[in-house]
């Protein structure tokens, strides 16, 4: 499944953004919102930002996030520590 969002001309001329960086801006925005309030997981709002796990680590704690971890974040540090 594939989804693709409309974003009215006047509010994009509004976002200060750098024109050329936008989506890929917006989508670290976005995937910081849905982990913060606990809709998607660290793993999943990586993906969605296009970030490494520890990348997107660090955006959410530039934004002031508390880190979730749960029993998936759990399961794949114990699944890197084990070199799998």
């Amino acid at each position: 499944m594939s989804l693709q969002l409309h974003i009215p001309d006047s509010v994009a001329g509004a976002i200060r953004l750098p024109e050329k960086r936008m989506q890929e801006l917006l989508l670290v925005e976005l995937a910081v919102a849905l982990y913060s309030q606990e809709v998607l997981s660290l793993g999943k709002a990586a993906e969605l930002a296009g970030l490494t796990r520890r990348d997107f680590a660090r955006s959410v704690a530039a934004h002031g996030v508390t880190r979730h971890y749960g029993r998936e974040e759990l399961e794949d540090d114990l699944s890197y520590a084990r070199g799998q």
